[in-house]
């Protein structure tokens, strides 16, 4: 079976972070932040990353409560899940996402969200 490529986001309200990884080498990197004002253009980003990385799938982080209990960001995230699958026409995969930016060090003010998505891809590689 040839590697395929996977994307991962860490999806915000304000900033989306991707990241991209194989299933040859099973490891993460940020990729890119998208800061886009708006759906259409969030999507037109991400539909230009689809076109040039051609992913098999692709993986959300699910935000949960330390307890597991879902709020309102689960909902979002779930919607955007099923945003991606809708117009890609690409498996999407939810992976919970309590503590992955817990774990990144960053200075005040610093953008983590694509260092985030690399986390949350990495934990479904290390999972599947």
């Amino acid at each position: 079976m040839s590697p395929e490529t996977i994307l991962g986001f860490d999806f915000g309200v304000k900033r989306i972070g991707v990241a991209i990884g194989n299933t040859m080498i099973c490891e993460a990197s940020p990729l890119k932040l998208i800061s886009a004002i708006d759906n259409a253009a969030r999507f037109a980003a991400i539909a230009a990353l689809v076109a040039e990385w051609t992913p098999a799938r692709l993986v959300v982080g699910l935000p949960l409560h330390p307890d597991g209990a879902e709020h309102e960001m689960t909902a979002r995230c779930r919607r955007f899940a099923n945003q991606l699958h809708g117009r890609f026409s690409l498996p999407v995969e939810l992976v919970d996402e309590r503590y992955s930016s817990a774990v990144i060090t960053a200075r005040r003010g610093e953008l983590i969200d694509d260092r985030a998505a690399a986390i949350i891809l990495q934990q479904y590689f290390d999972t599947h």
